[in-house]
């Protein structure tokens, strides 16, 4: 069961959803033959991700919600966190914004508490995407700047990547001087040569939050000023690039 689940994760970041889905069901089945309640909970929820992942939208609802009432009656603060940012996600999804928000900031209290940063970095990505699409950029750029922070602390390089990615959503909303939208075109380049070092690049069901992003920076800058800047991202330093942002945030 244990060995089917990581296996599963990492047929998710590799993009194989079919795969990753059997995992999970078989995971599911192992853990109710071993009453097993907690890891019902957490399997469920992983086949959420993939149902949200691949577009089955109510499925993946009906998934997070029966883990989250797994997690409930066996009263696992983890195991409902991780269903409970499963039907956030969904709801971010579905653009309906409140209900994310109110889903998410319970559990940014709840890591910050424990000192649990990788979970901070994660929660604060997302809550800066509502701001994002709510329009506030200014609030999306502080949320993901904490978050970068806190992926930095944690270790996690992809937790890394994904506050650059954050950042550069947060820079192609904002009004400004076009090197806001240069710096937020390397952020890109950063994150996409960091990911891909690890071997793990974003599988387009996962791309929607850098594709928003890249679509107005090109039409901002304009196709050649954008590939440009995030091929000089590329060669920038993923370390050095957070520790400048968070030392000397900027406007």
């Amino acid at each position: 069961m244990q060995a089917s689940e990581q296996l599963g994760i990492l047929a998710e970041i590799g993009g194989d959803y079919r795969e990753a889905a059997r995992l999970h069901e078989e995971g599911v089945r192992s853990a109710r033959e071993l009453d097993l309640f907690t890891q019902v909970s957490f399997r469920l929820a992983r086949q959420g991700r993939i149902a949200l992942l691949t577009g089955d939208t109510v499925r993946a609802a009906e998934l997070h919600e029966q883990a989250r009432r797994s997690a409930a009656e066996q009263a696992h603060r983890p195991a409902l966190q991780f269903a409970e940012i499963g039907l956030a996600l969904g709801a971010r999804r579905a653009g309906d914004l409140d209900e994310a928000e109110a889903r998410l900031l319970p559990w940014l209290d709840w890591n910050r508490r424990l000192g649990v940063d990788i979970g901070v970095a994660l929660i604060l990505a997302q809550v800066g995407y509502v701001a994002e699409l709510r329009g506030d950029a200014p609030l999306a750029r502080t949320l993901h700047r904490d978050g970068l922070a806190a992926a930095r602390r944690s270790g996690d390089p992809r937790a890394l990547a994904l506050a650059f990615e954050g950042l550069a959503g947060a820079g192609s909303a904002a009004a400004g001087p076009g090197d806001r939208a240069t710096a937020a075109a390397e952020l890109l380049g950063t994150a996409a040569e960091l990911r891909e070092s690890l071997g793990t690049p974003l599988p387009a069901a996962e791309r929607q939050d850098v594709d928003r992003a890249t679509a107005r920076l090109r039409a901002r800058l304009g196709d050649e000023a954008f590939a440009t800047a995030f091929a000089r991202g590329r060669t920038l330093s993923p370390q050095a690039r957070a520790a400048e942002l968070i030392e000397c945030p900027g406007p």
